[in-house]
């Protein structure tokens, strides 16, 4: 606090605040504008849509042709704002400034005749309509923005994630604008919502960026929906209603004849959802057999479209949709062939990790598919320099012959060969990420110790591994399942009791190092998990029977090297009686 003369304060406090949050916008503009240019090019290319939906459609004064009729009362003044010569199609002209309909006052023929020819004139653009719609755009903007923010997403969405769904929002805002140029599709609410491909495009964004992600999106576009559809109630509730259960039904699906299942379901549904909405409104049902059946085809038809374009957009796009990630787990692929046959140690390691993330991550709700695969890759980059693991090792071990700094050097390596890996392989974001956060920045503590003996000045920085701490369940789950499943393979009688005590001794290390800070796990999840952990190891660990006629395998060379001395013990006293013998 700071005062220019005796009477006037000057906050400095609320000035640098003010500057740092100017300061923090410019430095977040600058970072995602990529971003920005893509919400302007998206704002520019719906204004565009709008323009030639409005000058094109039957409005007058921002309202629908479709709600006037001949002999009604109007509820308002309408007056032309400009001459309209006559044409062939309207033999007729209309003043400057003339009144076409009044309030109050029945509507003419004449008069609704000259409203059509004012909605029909290209030269005759009802700018407040457009300039409302543009308004309901940039709100929509605004929501959009609220919703995919990373508190309320859980994560940052990518770029190619909103690109994605801008486009899917154009097609569909686009389909429920013009459809009504097609007589079918213009006959009523219920023949224009079968032009709305709304399952196709939620179905594609739920396999390839997940529940949460489609649910915000559901709501976007029935919101778009809603104006494009002139605030018509049906499409809206419609389009939302559909959106949500085919983001519930689709979200558990496992192979790709589920999508044909996935598919009847929504065709049901969208029957069900259209009787519902015509008993809602008092409509009537003389229509309802082309209904049903168009409404069938298109819950159908959208299953199997989203089948097809499923496997191009995930391999353009590098995302991690089920399918993907049911091909990625498949163990007979080279990358997996592989690490069997150069690192057998690892991939055994690797198995046991998977178990255990993927049961982990199933009782706490997270990805547990997700969680396999990265556990299955996770310590790929060990192939090359196997040897150096001790998992691998069968006979000496290398590390007795090498200074600790370059053992270090050997053993953290391995993280950034399997994110280069990774990388060549074209493995998902989200597996990346775990193969590179899967030891976080934790101390190798062997190697750190046997230096800290001879040194004692020695920093725990140059004895860490170069990695960031965990960001996802996922990936934090797979770190605490590939910690406790090597450090249990050192544990003597590993009871129940046993394990439980050790595995939260493991987990409680790691929350002491702060390898889980940046990841959104609770503690009544790390309950969860170390549960799961430790119920999964005490099958793997548990005491076995030993039978009748079991042989030891290595009894009869203990047999042998029992029998060894005693043979010597034999020789030695015929050779003393000899002794003796020659002795007298």
């Amino acid at each position: 606090m700071q005062k220019t003369n005796d009477t006037q304060p000057v906050n400095t406090g609320n000035s640098k605040k003010s500057g740092n949050f100017f300061r923090s916008l410019a430095l977040n503009l600058k970072k995602d504008y990529p971003v920005l240019i893509l919400s302007v090019v998206a704002f520019i290319t719906l204004g565009i849509i709008c323009f030639f939906g409005v000058t094109k459609s039957l409005t007058v004064a921002a309202f629908s042709l479709n709600e006037y009729e001949v002999g009604q009362i109007a509820d308002r003044t309408i007056e032309a704002d400009r001459p309209l010569p006559a044409t062939a199609a309207y033999p007729f002209a209309i003043g400057d400034h003339e009144k076409i309909i009044k309030k109050g006052f029945a509507i003419t023929e004449d008069g609704y005749r000259k409203l059509e020819k004012m909605a029909n004139t290209k030269e005759y653009i009802d700018y407040r309509a457009y300039v409302d719609t543009l308004l309901y755009i940039f709100l929509l903007m605004i929501l959009w923005t609220l919703l995919y923010s990373k508190p309320l997403l859980g994560r940052k969405a990518a770029f190619k994630e909103l690109l994605i769904q801008i486009i899917f929002f154009i097609l569909i805002y686009g389909c429920a604008m013009f459809a009504p140029r097609i007589q079918f599709f213009a006959r009523s609410s219920y023949h224009l919502i079968i032009a709305i491909p709304t399952a196709l495009f939620i179905f594609l964004i739920t396999l390839l960026f997940g529940e949460r992600s489609s649910v915000f999106f559901s709501i976007i576009v029935s919101l778009g929906v809603l104006n494009a559809s002139n605030y018509d109630l049906v499409p809206f509730l419609f389009t939302l209603a559909v959106s949500f259960s085919s983001t519930r039904i689709i979200r558990k699906i496992e192979t790709r004849i589920d999508m044909v299942f996935a598919s009847l379901a929504v065709a049901a549904l969208n029957i069900v959802f259209m009787f519902i909405l015509k008993v809602l409104f008092n409509e009537s049902f003389d229509d309802i057999a082309s209904i049903i059946f168009a409404l069938a085809a298109n819950g159908f038809i959208s299953g199997i479209l989203a089948l097809g374009f499923i496997t191009p957009l995930e391999q353009v796009l590098n995302t991690a949709s089920v399918f993907r990630l049911m091909d990625l787990s498949d163990l007979n692929n080279p990358t997996m062939r592989k690490l069997l046959l150069n690192a057998s140690g690892t991939y055994n390691h690797s198995m046991m990790v998977a178990t255990l993330a993927e049961n982990a991550c199933k009782e706490i709700g997270a990805n547990s598919l997700v969680a396999r695969v990265g556990a299955y890759y996770h310590d790929i980059g060990k192939m090359d320099q196997s040897e150096y693991f001790v998992e691998n090792q069968s006979g000496q071990n290398k590390h007795d012959e090498m200074n600790p700094s370059l053992s270090v050097s050997v053993i953290r390596s391995h993280v950034k060969r399997g994110v280069e890996k990774a990388h060549q392989l074209h493995l998902p974001p989200q597996i990346i990420d775990i193969i590179a956060e899967h030891h976080g920045n934790s101390v190798i503590a062997y190697f750190y110790n046997v230096e800290k003996q001879n040194n004692p000045d020695v920093r725990e920085e140059d004895f860490s591994y170069n990695g960031v701490p965990p960001t996802t369940k996922e990936s934090a789950v797979v770190m605490l399942a590939d910690t406790v499943e090597a450090a249990c393979r050192t544990l003597e009688k590993p009871s129940v009791s046993r394990l439980d005590k050790f595995i939260q001794q493991l987990i409680a290390a790691k929350l002491e190092h702060h390898q889980l800070d940046n990841c959104p796990l609770t503690f009544k999840e790390l309950t969860v998990i170390r549960e799961s952990f430790v119920t999964i190891l005490a099958g793997y660990y548990h005491s076995r029977i030993e039978y009748p006629d079991q042989k030891d395998p290595d009894a009869d060379e203990k047999k042998k090297a029992d029998e060894i001395p005693s043979s010597k013990k034999v020789a030695s006293k015929i050779k003393s009686k000899k002794e003796e013998k020659n002795g007298k």
